[in-house]
């Protein structure tokens, strides 16, 4: 089992290099038709990744239960799937890690990682590392964007707009109701 570690000037639990071999990372279903693609690359790399579908009611219950209800509503809903996930007990959450991205820029989506963390500890979860998918804002040693890993990346988020726009556009024409999503998924 991997060890804890901590950064020394922040105190925020660190992603080591050992985690890497033995953590599931979980990520939200922001972006259905991209994450799916986004889930492949990461595992291409060496991460075992899994890609969180859960939907409904709940997730946003949970979410405003470890969340002030005046916090936007994405970060609600994203901060809800993951505490939901790790306490359905389909995870072993002493062998997972969470992905979440940082903008760097004005926007709130800058603090959705501090708001996670916050929540996290008052599920009892704090020893659940979150993982920053952003360009230096946080560093760990167990996970690194390298060039390669972006360029798939980013080839991944144009085939995944290439799909979606293909879906939206044919939706509206299906002889059988869902055939479009079918062939994407």
């Amino acid at each position: 089992m991997a060890e804890l570690k901590y950064d020394k000037k922040t105190g925020r639990l660190l992603f080591t290099k050992q985690m890497k071999k033995e953590y599931t990372i979980l990520m939200p279903n922001m972006a259905p038709i991209h994450f799916k693609i986004l889930e492949k690359v990461f595992n291409y790399y060496g991460y075992k990744s899994d890609l969180l579908d859960t939907t409904g009611p709940e997730i946003a219950q949970t979410g405003l239960k470890y969340v002030h209800n005046d916090t936007c509503y994405p970060a609600l809903l994203v901060i809800g799937q993951f505490i939901n996930a790790l306490q359905s007990g389909k995870y072993d959450v002493h062998k997972v890690a969470l992905m979440i991205t940082q903008t760097g820029g004005g926007c709130r989506a800058s603090n959705y990682i501090f708001l996670l963390r916050k929540a996290l500890k008052k599920a009892g979860f704090e020893f659940v590392p979150v993982i920053s998918l952003s360009f230096g804002m946080e560093h760990n040693s167990g996970f690194s964007l390298t060039l390669p890993l972006i360029r798939r990346f980013v080839g991944g988020l144009v085939y995944g707009d290439q799909l979606m726009l293909l879906s939206n556009q044919t939706k509206p024409y299906e002889v059988n109701k869902g055939e479009s999503m079918a062939l994407v998924d």
